[in-house]
């Protein structure tokens, strides 16, 4: 491993206890086995179980915190009862990670841990992310971001560490399905999450499922969209989507594209 690792080892060796924002994504899973590494069982590990949560990560969450030998927590999260987050504004995320953090720093307390990192990395900082607004209300820290840490040197990391998502595709949550504006409820989360494992069944990697009301939108990654044009392949996605629930199913010509609802935001909002 180099400095930047080097440097992320003294920067969660400095504490002594933490707790761990952990969604089982490819930049939380690599904090949280190294944060396993410096502290051993003083890092332990908060997840929150929600509707937005895309079907099987709080599996996989669990699943990972056991085969380290580490403490986890699971946290049932209610942001949708928040009238604000559920009317889908532009700064959503805000009110989504201002829910977590104020779990997170709640269950901090009762353990009498001081110090909360989650898994932001350098790229993050230039993207949409009204969330981290919310970190830094709760002062949770960013040790990737302090040791310099991009997308890219994460998964490489992860793969030296032989972690199974050093190749996962990202997979935020499921509200960032839907137009901003567009009510989020319970029942347009099930909806759009049957679908995304209907396509995880049918082994495509990446994509995504908007939801446009009646109309569901296909985002498939460049690699695997000739895929789609297969008719058995197509037919059974077009029938397994209006059992769901949508009465008209699209393909985005585009192909997948990481936040493609933020095209809509003005520049200065992004």
């Amino acid at each position: 491993m180099d400095e930047k690792f080097e440097q992320l080892i003294r920067l969660l060796g400095e504490n002594n206890r933490l707790l761990v924002a952990f969604s089982a994504g490819v930049d939380s899973t690599f904090l949280l086995k190294v944060a396993h590494m410096s502290l051993g069982e003083r890092a332990i590990a908060l997840t929150a179980s929600s509707p937005t949560v895309p079907p099987g990560e709080l599996g996989a969450a669990t699943a990972f915190a056991e085969s380290l030998g580490c403490r986890h927590i699971v946290i049932d999260s209610n942001e949708l009862d928040n009238p604000s987050f559920a009317q889908n504004p532009a700064n959503r995320c805000f009110f989504c990670k201002d829910e977590l953090y104020r779990l997170c720093r709640a269950e901090a307390d009762k353990l009498g841990i001081k110090t909360i990192v989650d898994g932001t990395n350098l790229d993050d900082l230039h993207d949409h992310r009204p969330g981290l607004k919310a970190a830094d209300e709760w002062l949770v820290r960013h040790p990737l971001v302090e040791a310099a840490m991009t997308k890219a040197d994460i998964r490489r990391y992860s793969r030296e560490l032989n972690l199974p998502t050093w190749d996962k595709p990202s997979s935020p949550c499921l509200s960032s399905r839907f137009p901003y504006g567009t009510a989020i409820n319970l029942d347009r989360l099930k909806q759009v999450g049957a679908c995304e494992v209907f396509m995880k069944k049918l082994r495509f990697r990446e994509f995504r499922v908007r939801y446009h009301g009646d109309l569901a939108r296909i985002e498939v990654a460049q690699a695997e969209i000739d895929r789609l044009f297969d008719k058995p392949t197509r037919d059974a996605i077009v029938a397994k989507f209006k059992e769901a629930g949508f009465r008209h199913v699209s393909l985005d010509l585009q192909g997948f594209r990481s936040g493609s609802l933020n095209e809509a935001l003005p520049a200065q909002t992004v």
